[in-house]
Protein backbone atom coordinates (compact mmCIF):
# COMPACT_ATOMS: atom_id res chain seq x y z
CA UNK A 1 0.00 0.00 0.00
CA UNK A 2 0.91 3.24 -0.89
CA UNK A 3 2.10 6.26 1.48
CA UNK A 4 1.04 9.38 1.00
CA UNK A 5 4.74 10.65 1.62
CA UNK A 6 6.20 10.02 -1.66
CA UNK A 7 4.09 7.02 -3.05
CA UNK A 8 6.93 4.12 -2.40
CA UNK A 9 5.77 3.29 1.05
CA UNK A 10 7.91 5.32 2.93
CA UNK A 11 6.54 6.55 6.30
CA UNK A 12 6.04 10.15 7.00
CA UNK A 13 8.24 12.17 9.57
CA UNK A 14 7.11 12.22 13.11
CA UNK A 15 8.47 14.50 15.64
CA UNK A 16 9.54 13.56 19.28
CA UNK A 17 6.36 11.83 21.07
CA UNK A 18 6.48 14.52 23.65
CA UNK A 19 4.75 16.63 20.65
CA UNK A 20 1.99 14.50 20.47
CA UNK A 21 1.43 14.48 24.53
CA UNK A 22 -0.12 16.87 27.02
CA UNK A 23 -1.68 19.78 25.76
CA UNK A 24 -0.58 19.46 22.20
CA UNK A 25 -2.47 20.87 19.23
CA UNK A 26 -2.35 19.15 16.37
CA UNK A 27 -4.48 18.50 12.88
CA UNK A 28 -4.70 15.43 11.68
CA UNK A 29 -5.42 14.50 7.60
CA UNK A 30 -6.16 10.81 6.92
CA UNK A 31 -6.79 9.92 3.63
CA UNK A 32 -8.82 7.25 2.03
CA UNK A 33 -6.44 4.58 0.07
CA UNK A 34 -6.45 4.52 -3.50
CA UNK A 35 -8.50 8.29 -2.55
CA UNK A 36 -11.28 5.37 -2.98
CA UNK A 37 -15.13 7.46 -2.48
CA UNK A 38 -17.83 5.81 -2.01
CA UNK A 39 -18.25 4.99 1.68
CA UNK A 40 -19.05 8.46 3.22
CA UNK A 41 -22.86 8.41 4.46
CA UNK A 42 -24.82 9.49 7.27
CA UNK A 43 -24.84 6.02 8.97
CA UNK A 44 -20.70 5.96 8.40
CA UNK A 45 -20.41 9.74 9.90
CA UNK A 46 -22.32 8.22 13.04
CA UNK A 47 -20.46 4.99 13.25
CA UNK A 48 -16.89 6.99 12.81
CA UNK A 49 -18.35 10.02 15.97
CA UNK A 50 -18.84 6.73 17.80
CA UNK A 51 -15.61 5.72 17.43
CA UNK A 52 -13.88 9.57 17.67
CA UNK A 53 -15.71 9.81 21.07
CA UNK A 54 -13.95 6.57 22.37
CA UNK A 55 -10.23 7.60 21.26
CA UNK A 56 -10.06 10.88 22.51
CA UNK A 57 -11.85 10.08 26.01
CA UNK A 58 -9.48 6.99 26.53
CA UNK A 59 -6.13 9.70 25.85
CA UNK A 60 -7.69 12.55 26.96
CA UNK A 61 -8.00 14.16 23.79
CA UNK A 62 -11.33 16.28 22.51
CA UNK A 63 -11.89 17.10 18.55
CA UNK A 64 -13.06 21.19 18.02
CA UNK A 65 -13.37 20.28 14.58
CA UNK A 66 -13.54 17.72 12.16
CA UNK A 67 -14.49 17.10 8.90
CA UNK A 68 -15.10 13.51 6.13
CA UNK A 69 -14.61 14.34 2.87
CA UNK A 70 -15.43 11.36 0.24
CA UNK A 71 -11.79 10.48 0.16
CA UNK A 72 -10.62 11.90 2.94
CA UNK A 73 -11.01 13.25 6.94
CA UNK A 74 -9.42 15.96 8.85
CA UNK A 75 -9.27 16.36 12.33
CA UNK A 76 -8.45 19.05 14.55
CA UNK A 77 -7.45 17.49 18.18
CA UNK A 78 -6.85 19.19 21.22
CA UNK A 79 -4.98 17.40 24.59
CA UNK A 80 -6.48 18.66 27.53
CA UNK A 81 -4.57 16.65 30.41
CA UNK A 82 -0.51 15.91 30.96
CA UNK A 83 -1.43 11.97 30.12
CA UNK A 84 -3.04 13.48 26.79
CA UNK A 85 -1.39 11.16 24.41
CA UNK A 86 -2.72 11.99 20.51
CA UNK A 87 -0.37 9.22 18.74
CA UNK A 88 -2.04 6.16 21.42
CA UNK A 89 -6.09 7.86 20.49
CA UNK A 90 -4.58 8.54 16.48
CA UNK A 91 -3.62 4.41 16.34
CA UNK A 92 -6.84 3.40 18.55
CA UNK A 93 -8.67 5.19 16.17
CA UNK A 94 -7.52 4.50 12.45
CA UNK A 95 -7.13 0.48 13.97
CA UNK A 96 -11.22 1.33 14.47
CA UNK A 97 -12.15 2.85 11.30
CA UNK A 98 -10.11 0.70 9.35
CA UNK A 99 -12.64 -1.99 10.62
CA UNK A 100 -15.66 0.22 9.66
CA UNK A 101 -14.12 0.69 6.50
CA UNK A 102 -13.07 -2.75 5.64
CA UNK A 103 -16.85 -3.60 5.26
CA UNK A 104 -16.87 -1.79 2.30
CA UNK A 105 -13.15 -3.22 0.75
CA UNK A 106 -11.77 0.14 2.23
CA UNK A 107 -8.74 1.06 4.12
CA UNK A 108 -7.09 4.22 5.26
CA UNK A 109 -3.61 5.17 3.77
CA UNK A 110 -0.83 3.14 5.67
CA UNK A 111 0.03 6.95 7.80
CA UNK A 112 -2.04 9.58 8.73
CA UNK A 113 -0.25 13.16 8.06
CA UNK A 114 0.02 15.66 10.82
CA UNK A 115 0.69 19.01 11.51
CA UNK A 116 1.60 19.96 15.60
CA UNK A 117 0.59 23.56 16.12
CA UNK A 118 3.01 26.13 16.76
CA UNK A 119 2.51 28.07 19.56
CA UNK A 120 1.76 31.44 17.27
CA UNK A 121 -1.42 28.85 15.67
CA UNK A 122 -2.66 28.37 19.19
CA UNK A 123 -3.40 31.69 19.86
CA UNK A 124 -7.65 31.48 20.04
CA UNK A 125 -7.95 33.74 16.56
CA UNK A 126 -4.91 31.42 14.92
CA UNK A 127 -6.92 28.19 15.66
CA UNK A 128 -10.42 29.41 15.03
CA UNK A 129 -8.63 29.75 11.81
CA UNK A 130 -7.22 26.65 11.46
CA UNK A 131 -10.97 24.64 12.41
CA UNK A 132 -12.35 27.46 9.82
CA UNK A 133 -9.74 26.07 7.20
CA UNK A 134 -11.14 22.38 7.80
CA UNK A 135 -14.68 23.80 7.98
CA UNK A 136 -14.71 24.78 4.42
CA UNK A 137 -12.81 22.01 2.60
CA UNK A 138 -16.39 20.59 0.92
CA UNK A 139 -17.03 24.84 -0.02
CA UNK A 140 -13.26 24.67 -1.59
CA UNK A 141 -14.38 21.42 -2.99
CA UNK A 142 -17.53 22.42 -4.53
CA UNK A 143 -19.92 20.07 -2.72
CA UNK A 144 -21.72 22.72 -0.71
CA UNK A 145 -22.36 26.58 -1.01
CA UNK A 146 -21.69 26.95 2.85
CA UNK A 147 -19.91 25.17 5.25
CA UNK A 148 -22.43 25.23 7.64
CA UNK A 149 -24.58 23.27 5.20
CA UNK A 150 -22.23 20.11 4.39
CA UNK A 151 -23.00 17.31 6.83
CA UNK A 152 -20.05 15.38 7.62
CA UNK A 153 -18.47 17.66 10.01
CA UNK A 154 -18.57 18.54 13.92
CA UNK A 155 -16.69 18.71 16.61
CA UNK A 156 -16.57 15.74 19.15
CA UNK A 157 -15.64 16.21 23.00
CA UNK A 158 -16.86 13.10 25.27
CA UNK A 159 -19.08 14.18 27.49
CA UNK A 160 -20.86 16.94 25.63
CA UNK A 161 -22.94 14.90 22.63
CA UNK A 162 -24.38 18.14 21.48
CA UNK A 163 -21.89 20.53 20.77
CA UNK A 164 -22.05 22.13 16.98
CA UNK A 165 -19.22 24.21 15.43
CA UNK A 166 -22.38 26.07 13.15
CA UNK A 167 -23.88 27.07 16.60
CA UNK A 168 -23.37 30.92 17.17
CA UNK A 169 -21.23 31.54 21.02
CA UNK A 170 -19.63 27.91 20.04
CA UNK A 171 -16.14 28.86 20.47
CA UNK A 172 -16.87 30.53 23.71
CA UNK A 173 -18.70 27.03 24.59
CA UNK A 174 -15.14 25.10 23.36
CA UNK A 175 -12.96 27.15 25.37
CA UNK A 176 -14.85 27.17 28.51
CA UNK A 177 -14.74 23.42 28.42
CA UNK A 178 -11.48 23.02 27.59
CA UNK A 179 -10.55 25.13 31.20
CA UNK A 180 -13.00 23.29 32.89
CA UNK A 181 -11.80 19.77 31.44
CA UNK A 182 -7.62 21.02 31.65
CA UNK A 183 -8.54 22.59 35.21
CA UNK A 184 -7.91 26.23 34.18
CA UNK A 185 -9.74 29.37 35.30
CA UNK A 186 -12.61 29.98 32.67
CA UNK A 187 -12.22 33.19 31.09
Amino acid sequence: MACPADGRGNRLPRLARASYRGSSFVHWTMAIDQRATGWLDALHHARLREILCHALGRHRVICPAYCLMPDHGHFLWVGWSAESDQRKAAKLFREAWNSELAAKGIELQRQAHDHVLRESERDRNAFTGVAHYIFENPTRGGLVGKWTDYPYLGAVVPGYPVLDPRWEGFWERFWRIHARLAGEPET
